[in-house]
């Protein structure tokens, strides 16, 4: 999206193309407030503002949203199609790999309450599952304070995609 298309789109249709970014309404709000923008910058580092931090309840509202790391996200939604393009290194046939994830998803839940949450895109399987085993050696607080950070990564991540669309 182009910059002055950006400034001058109706607030509606904002809403419905940072949303798929993360779902919570206060992040998109700023942003949206924020216009008008003399550089495509300065969209991000709003975005970056906005986002530190998330409330817990933001947190919360927005893993809500995300499907577990190695299952499909189903739908067509945008926000599907991210999450299947962001975990595409994961191969669903790959039977080891599948395992791996879907024993160190119920892992992390029954210990956090809440699905694992990491940046996938970039990521090979084998590093997500590394990481998802260091990270089950977390405390609550610890691990908190890393789905905030991931979530950021991840709205951030996508309003690039947005951007360049």
């Amino acid at each position: 999206m182009l910059l002055n298309e950006f400034n001058e789109k109706p607030e509606i249709n904002l809403v419905a193309a940072l949303r798929p970014c993360i779902d919570v309404e206060r992040w998109i709000q700023e942003i949206i407030d924020a216009r008008p923008y003399a550089a495509v910058e300065e969209i991000f580092e709003t975005a970056k503002s906005a986002a530190a931090p998330f409330t817990a309840q933001e947190v919360t509202s927005a893993l809500a949203h995300h499907p577990r790391i190695g299952e499909r996200a189903g739908g067509n939604s945008a926000e599907a199609s991210l999450s299947r393009s962001e975990q595409s290194a994961v191969d669903p046939t790959d039977a080891a790999i599948v395992s791996a994830l879907a024993e160190g998803n119920r892992a992390y839940e029954a210990k956090f309450d809440q699905v694992f949450l990491i940046r996938a895109a970039g990521r090979s399987p084998n590093e997500i599952i590394e990481i998802l085993h260091r990270r089950l050696e977390n405390t609550a607080e610890e691990e908190a304070l890393i789905v905030a950070q991931q979530l950021r990564e991840i709205a951030l991540l996508r309003l690039e995609g947005v951007m360049s669309a």
